[in-house]
């Protein structure tokens, strides 16, 4: 027979889940602000300790935790199991610190489908291991030299934490208080580690060639899942597109991700990083191994019918043609491609394909969703309905019916209904820094080859800006956050300082 489990008064929990996420996300933003040293290895490991605390207190009655709690030897042995994978990364990650960055990278598209009473969560748990062995193995050098930044890169981090602080704010009205602590402790907390990992780390030549060729092995070993799944006509997890291949006459595939257009944005990003590689490369033979990956990827792609994703490819081989050799020529024809897909659109279906509710239909139901988020910051325009809030709040202030929606699948949206104008200022800023610090010095003249690995960053950047501008995910992607990391520590001028 199932014990009950006593409960505290809803309102001091909530008041102590409040103050957990504040000081959660204070720690995250002095992570990312901090130089290296022993306040920041404080503030880091204050952030790795809360941020699974909180998300116990939160879920501690959800089916998933009550059925690991009925089955203490499984609890238990999954906690040891986690306890040891971390020390033994630590110790890795101490004795061969190359092997950090490598990890992170590896690890950034993993996620992990964890089954408990019935219901089934994908998380990044791979990332998470990695993120809590470097913090360990970072920790134990506390006196190790401290290196500020100068030069453009010097704004990015304060802007970078001011999003999570204001984040975290903003949990404290949000009708779903629970949805925004999970987005605080899934996503902005354990990430602002990632960037304090990633930002002091010395991008050699030789460790950005071991990352790329771990990206495309990945990419690589993603495609053939794919085309096992294509060939198969079979998926392996996420019935919701298993059902929609049912009704289209084309088949779209995940590979091992959840959704058929982070695969998609996934291997569009990849391959610009590739192509950056490509149009800089002298030697004849990773000139061939880059344009054979390249086609593999693309072939990959294709199979997932994810027209965001090629739209954001198209645009990070824009940034890179413009890097490469002209910017007016570059620019002459994005416009020219514009103006054909808008004609190819307009009168390819007959003047019908204008009304909304055809067009809602096209895109998936994603017009309703942005003609509903502007509606919810046309109702609050300053601070909006809170973090985490657009699923609830639109299906009580907007929806006429019940609709299964989390985002408004465009950011900025997504942005102003949840955080309101003040939210837009800060999302507003953080593309200002880091376009301006990945950019900063190779928009003069065509870039030399020991800059490529700052146009690859600025170009995947884009990229990445560009799709989640049709399908949101840019502060829940840890891609996001590692390209901002690199974007910085490649833009930056280290002075050395004593600590």
């Amino acid at each position: 027979m199932r014990q009950k489990v006593a409960r505290w008064p809803e309102g001091r929990q909530l008041i102590l889940s409040a103050l957990g996420v504040l000081a959660a996300a204070g720690a995250g933003a002095a992570s990312i602000v901090l130089p290296a040293g022993r306040a920041r290895a404080a503030a880091m490991l204050l952030a790795l300790a809360l941020f699974p605390i909180l998300i116990l207190g939160d879920q501690w009655h959800s089916s998933q935790i009550v059925d690991l709690r009925d089955h203490t030897g499984r609890l238990v042995a999954l906690g040891v199991a986690g306890l040891l994978a971390v020390v033994a990364l630590a110790a890795a990650f101490r004795r061969w610190p190359t092997l950090l960055p490598l990890a992170i990278v590896a690890a950034l598209p993993f996620r992990v489908p964890l089954h408990a009473g019935g219901d089934t969560a994908n998380l990044l748990v791979p990332l998470y291991l990695v993120v809590a062995g470097g913090v360990f193995a970072r920790a134990s050098s506390l006196w190790a030299p401290a290196a500020t930044r100068a030069g453009p890169a010097r704004y990015l981090p304060w802007a970078l934490a001011g999003v999570v602080v204001l984040y975290a704010l903003q949990t404290l009205y949000s009708p779903d208080f629970s949805k925004s602590l999970q987005n605080v402790c899934f996503f902005f907390v354990p990430f602002s580690l990632v960037y304090a990992l990633l930002r002091d780390v010395t991008w050699d030549k030789k460790l950005l060639t071991l990352v790329l060729w771990v990206i495309a092995v990945e990419a690589l070993a993603f495609v053939f899942v794919g085309t096992v799944e294509y060939a198969s006509k079979s998926l392996f997890w996420n019935d919701q597109v298993i059902r929609s291949n049912e009704f289209h006459t084309y088949f779209r595939v995940n590979s091992i991700f959840w959704d058929p257009n982070i695969y998609g944005r996934y291997l569009a990003l990849v391959i610009v990083v590739a192509m950056s590689a490509l149009l800089w490369v002298k030697e004849r033979r990773t000139l061939a191994l880059l344009t054979g990956l390249v086609a593999i990827l693309w072939f990959g792609l294709a199979l997932t019918f994810s027209q965001s994703s090629f739209v954001a490819l198209l645009a990070g081989l824009a940034v890179l043609a413009g890097l490469r050799w002209s910017w007016k020529w570059t620019l002459a024809a994005v416009g020219a491609g514009v103006i054909l897909a808008v004609v190819i659109v307009l009168f390819s279906g007959g003047v019908s394909k204008l009304s909304p509710d055809r067009l809602n239909v096209d895109t998936g139901g994603r017009t309703n969703l942005v003609s509903g988020g502007l509606t919810m910051f046309g109702q609050r325009p300053v601070w909006g309905y809170g973090a985490g809030a657009f699923p609830k709040a639109y299906r009580e202030h907007v929806a006429t019916k019940k609709a299964p929606v989390s985002v408004s699948h465009t950011e900025p949206i997504t942005v102003a209904a949840e955080q309101g104008a003040i939210g837009l200022i800060a999302y507003a800023a953080l593309l200002i820094a880091a376009l301006w610090t990945m950019g900063s010095g190779l928009f003069a003249s065509p870039p030399p080859a020991r800059q490529v690995a700052r146009a690859a960053v600025l170009a995947t950047f884009v990229a990445l800006l560009v799709h989640t501008l049709a399908y949101a995910g840019f502060y829940e992607d840890p891609i996001t956050w590692a390209l901002l990391a690199v974007g910085a520590s490649l833009a930056s001028v280290p002075v050395r300082v004593e600590a």
